[in-house]
């Protein structure tokens, strides 16, 4: 293969088969499981990056069903996103940990966006009243999430505008040959084409365990603010670098 048809083919890894197609990437019948948590203040701060600043010790810890996901298939994910404030005093949304069950998905989130995915074993299920979302890394549970089943309907016009309006934050990290980083950005990416189909809220209960490669409880849970739970048809939209720290 010549330079010029390596640079016009060249899109993942690896080159003749890559490990996900070209997005964009549609979500239909998304299932959000969304437990609110108050953490420590302190640990908070010590892991999200500037720019990006914690006012509020607040984490929403997910569960998220994706039957139909165009290139990714079906798959289920869980992780820590955390409440912060961006450079523009927005509130926002940077995520900090992912733990899920499917390759493509691993691959793509972590090249192209920078999600900071790692395999695991995430479910969520209805068990007769009740939704429950569980997380075990290996043969160990680290997470264990519980809220009733469609108690209170949220309106699912200010859902689909807080979905589509909140910016996301990332911090990609791809490493040089050497080791060094070849890649360190603050990344933004969006929700498009959002339809909220069913919204509701619930008692919630949320459980985390220590794990040494899974340090979901490093953030602890002090004390629940509430339970969401989202069905949804959304686009994931490619993201843009905010800041290269590498600069």
């Amino acid at each position: 293969m010549n330079i010029a048809d390596l640079k016009k083919n060249a899109f993942a890894m690896p080159l003749t088969s890559p490990a996900f197609p070209v997005g964009p990437y549609f979500f239909r019948n998304r299932e959000f499981f969304i437990i609110s948590y108050r953490t420590d203040l302190d640990a908070l701060r010590a892991v999200v990056p500037e720019p990006l600043t914690v006012a509020d010790p607040l984490v929403h810890f997910e569960f998220i069903r994706m039957p139909d996901s165009s290139g990714f298939g079906d798959y289920t994910e869980s992780g820590q996103v955390i409440s912060v404030r961006d450079m523009e005093g927005r509130a926002a949304n940077y995520t900090h940990s992912m733990y899920l069950d499917d390759h493509a998905p691993i691959a793509g989130g972590r090249e192209l966006w920078g999600f900071p995915k790692k395999l695991a074993h995430p479910t969520l299920k209805v068990w007769s009243d009740t939704l429950v979302g569980t997380l075990d890394y290996g043969p160990l549970r680290v997470a264990t999430g519980t809220m009733g089943f469609k108690y209170t309907a949220l309106d699912r016009v200010e859902e689909t505008r807080k979905l589509a309006q909140t910016p996301n934050y990332l911090l990609k990290i791809i490493p040089h040959v050497d080791g060094t980083p070849r890649i360190l950005e603050l990344v933004r990416y969006p929700l498009l084409d959002v339809t909220v189909k069913g919204a509701w809220a619930g008692p919630a209960a949320l459980e985390l365990f220590q794990h040494a490669l899974a340090p979901v409880a490093s953030l602890p849970v002090l004390e629940v603010v509430g339970g969401k739970h989202l069905i949804a048809d959304l686009t994931l939209g490619l993201g843009e670098v905010v800041l290269d720290y590498l600069a």
